[in-house]
């Protein structure tokens, strides 16, 4: 019976970070239709970047069931379970082998909706991201620019773009800012705060994260009336969306810091409900800022660069630099970016995601079986790019498991569990201490 009929969705999450498993679950929440029930089942890709069970927790989106799979068990968990919606919350590569995984597992038979996107702002590797991820019945854009860049990139290869839909970013919300906090009686005196949004790899060199954390101390000791906050994504030897190779955690040690310093994890709503000013380089917590109206600075201190992430905030009114924080500027941002990047600032949020509710509601009311899955690349339109994708995954060129690939049917034992946190501890260590003496050496 169509989910519109019985007023409940069955939806199944896969996702490798901790990110995207935020970005996953509150999308398949945004997609349920009004007054529906929903199921959600999550499944956590194993790989260097499985979230820990802290990060799961400061996430803060709940599941009915929650199993750690690699991408064989996943597939094979896909034919038994009859699922309305699946969202991928992968990166792109993961992405395109599961659509050619399930392709496989499903053929010709019933099959849920496919729903993939972008945890935030896209600003790198567009066409290759994208060409990845074509195959999905809908492939989210987070706003109307980013729709029609999608639309081009798949139109530009002779590739069917119908699956393009334009939303929103799911984890937008919460009070707007309304002025900086005044003394009650209930709450004392709030200070003045400015938080500063860190990202695990950009910038990427050690120098410029010092210099960054540099004028972040330099800004608390200028404005000492003010409360300085710098935002963390993880805890050392946890890994995120992006490898972090020098946690601001390591450089802030053996500094001497002022009172009015301090280092926060958590929720970035919660921290958004006492923020004054957000500083970042290009982190998707500017969004999130400035969809509340919270005062956002993206720096130029070290370029405006792709690499960087913050050119996409050109024509925003939010770049600026530390020497002009230091001076007391505030930002003004442009309403016309604004509107144009999904923000939606203005209030028209909560019909958002309207268009994808209806093209999924008429998808699962469709009559008779959803067409097999048809990504863009196969082995004749992409014979030296697509069996690499699909072998990392252990998948054969046409998505079938190749033998000998890891799909275990029961918990691992508790041998399995010490080999594996030490395999992937040996990875961080690598990625964190080994990698960067290795750089620097071949620097010399």
């Amino acid at each position: 019976m169509p989910a519109s009929a019985t007023k409940s969705l069955r939806v199944a999450v896969l996702a490798d970070s901790d990110t995207r498993w935020k970005w996953g679950a509150l999308t398949a929440q945004r997609l349920a239709p009004a007054g529906a029930a929903i199921r959600l089942d999550g499944y956590l890709l194993r790989g260097r970047a499985t979230p820990t069970a802290r990060q799961l927790t400061e996430v803060g989106v709940p599941a009915d069931s929650l199993r750690e799979v690699t991408g064989v068990e996943f597939l094979r968990a896909m034919t038994g379970e009859p699922y309305d919606v699946l969202v991928l919350a992968l990166v792109g590569g993961g992405v395109q082998a599961m659509l050619h995984g399930l392709r496989h597992a499903w053929g010709t038979g019933r099959r849920p909706v496919v729903v993939t996107g972008y945890v935030g702002v896209v600003y790198e590797k567009l066409a290759d991201g994208l060409l990845l991820r074509h195959g999905a019945d809908l492939v989210l854009a987070n706003s109307a620019h980013d729709a029609d860049r999608f639309r081009a990139v798949y139109e530009g290869v002779g590739a069917d773009a119908s699956a393009v839909t334009e939303v929103a970013l799911p984890f937008l919300g919460g009070e707007p800012y309304a002025g900086e906090h005044e003394p009650s009686a209930k709450q004392g005196h709030r200070p003045y705060t400015v938080v500063f949004a860190a990202q695990p790899s950009v910038p990427d060199s050690r120098k410029d994260r010092a210099y960054l954390l540099d004028r972040l101390i330099g800004h608390a000791r200028r404005h000492p009336e003010r409360e300085v906050l710098l935002k963390l994504r993880s805890k050392p030897g946890e890994h995120t969306t992006h490898i972090e190779e020098l946690p601001y955690q390591k450089l802030v040690q053996g500094r001497e810091l002022p009172a009015n310093f301090r280092l926060v994890y958590g929720h970035m709503g919660e921290v958004l409900d006492r923020t004054d000013l957000l500083v970042t380089v290009s982190s998707t917590a500017a969004l999130e800022a400035l969809h509340r109206r919270v005062p956002t600075v993206v720096l130029t201190d070290l370029g405006v660069r792709e690499v960087l992430g913050n050119h996409h905030f050109t024509g925003s009114g939010c770049l600026a630099s530390w020497d002009q924080l230091d001076a007391g500027h505030r930002p003004a941002p442009d309403p016309e970016w604004v509107a144009r990047q999904g923000v939606a600032a203005e209030g028209s949020y909560a019909n958002a995601f309207d268009a994808a509710r209806e093209r999924i509601t008429g998808l699962l009311d469709r009559p008779g079986a959803l067409p097999p899955l048809s990504p863009y690349y196969t082995p004749e339109t992409a014979p030296g790019y697509l069996p690499g994708i699909l072998a990392r995954h252990h998948l054969g060129p046409d998505g079938a498991p190749l033998p000998g690939a890891p799909a275990a049917d029961k918990e691992p034992g508790a041998v399995r569990q010490i080999v594996r946190r030490a395999a992937r501890g040996a990875y961080r260590h690598g990625v964190q201490r080994v990698a960067p003496v290795i750089r620097r050496m071949g620097e010399l």
